[in-house]
């Protein structure tokens, strides 16, 4: 039987589509992506109804980070601040005089029977060490003073309300006393080797100005690196630290190195030993502290800031803008 041919049709031919078909449908899926993206982004944006009161406002976050801190009262405050400076003042005392037992116990003394040069120094660098480590750490609860004759001068200069100082004032007295007399207790030795005096061929007059001078410096290093606030100001510790140890080697010798008047009435009641001219230990820091504070006053009244400007600079571009550098 013949075959019978059949017709088919022809394929046609696989469409390529143009650059322009491409460009176009491009176009038109990344406007309905952008929509969806868009309708997605708001949609996540609107709070949920759980989050909406019934008048319409939204409701604010139970966070904790949202909880307004506790506003703690004036007399809180200072009450606070009382026990920061107990704590610092007996904490920096403690162990100062361990230390300063420590030197006696184990120094030889100097041929004239008194401490030697080194047991000096080194009573020195205890003393302004343990006071950099305590005002470090105490410096942002009280302000890291342990120091009535420091509490003076920060209040005649306005660094420090009167009311707070006559919180912090007993607070340092006590824990020197108390810090005296956990020493006596706790370590080997007698208390008594931390007393203050001075040396066979310093008068009383000297001793006074002397305590003067050194109290005078120590304040005023306190008055401009901690009450004045500036870039140092963080390390203002380590500063009135190497103070006291400078200081201090010069005059623990003469007067024993105070420039405290609660350093020295701590070792005098625990020991039940007080020297007939105990009051210089009074009236030397007292006077240094009104020294300076005179002197800190008189250069904030003259404005010093512009009498040497820039030292707080970072030395950039901005300065020579501003005219601060010459």
């Amino acid at each position: 039987m013949p075959r019978v041919p059949v017709h088919r049709e022809p394929k046609p031919a696989p469409h390529r589509r143009s650059r322009e078909d491409q460009n176009y449908r491009n176009s038109h899926y990344s406007q309905d992506d952008s929509k969806s993206r868009h309708s997605r982004d708001y949609n996540h944006a609107q709070p949920s109804h759980a989050n909406y009161h019934p008048n319409g406002h939204a409701k604010a976050h139970s966070s904790s980070r949202d909880k307004p801190k506790r506003t703690i009262s004036t007399l809180t405050g200072h009450f606070v601040a009382a026990v920061g400076e107990f704590v610092g003042t007996f904490m920096f005392l403690y162990f100062a005089f361990a230390g300063q037992i420590m030197l006696t116990t184990q120094s030889e003394a100097a041929p004239n029977g008194l401490a030697s040069s080194q047991q000096n120094i080194f009573t020195a660098l205890i003393y302004g060490f343990s006071l950099l480590v305590n005002v470090w750490a105490f410096y942002r609860i009280s302000g890291g003073l342990f120091n009535p004759a420091v509490t003076l001068g920060l209040v005649l200069s306005g660094g420090v309300p009167y009311i707070r100082g006559l919180f912090l004032f007993p607070a340092q007295l006590i824990a020197a006393m108390c810090a005296a007399g956990l020493v006596q207790a706790m370590f080997p030795g007698d208390i008594a080797a931390t007393n203050t005096s001075l040396s066979p061929d310093t008068s009383i007059v000297q001793g006074v100005f002397i305590e003067m001078f050194m109290t005078a410096e120590l304040v005023f290093v306190v008055l401009m690196l901690a009450v004045e606030k500036s870039k140092d100001t963080f390390i203002a510790p380590i500063g009135i630290g190497l103070t006291l140890f400078v200081a201090m080697m010069g005059g623990v010798f003469y007067t024993g190195g105070s420039l405290n008047p609660a350093r020295s009435l701590g070792p005098a009641v625990a020991s039940t030993q007080f020297v007939g001219y105990h009051w210089i230990y009074w009236v030397g820091p007292f006077l240094g502290a009104l020294v300076a504070a005179g002197f800190y006053r008189f250069v904030k009244f003259f404005d010093y800031e512009q009498v040497n400007p820039g030292q707080d600079s970072a030395g950039g571009d901005f300065d020579e803008e501003k005219g601060g550098r010459h």
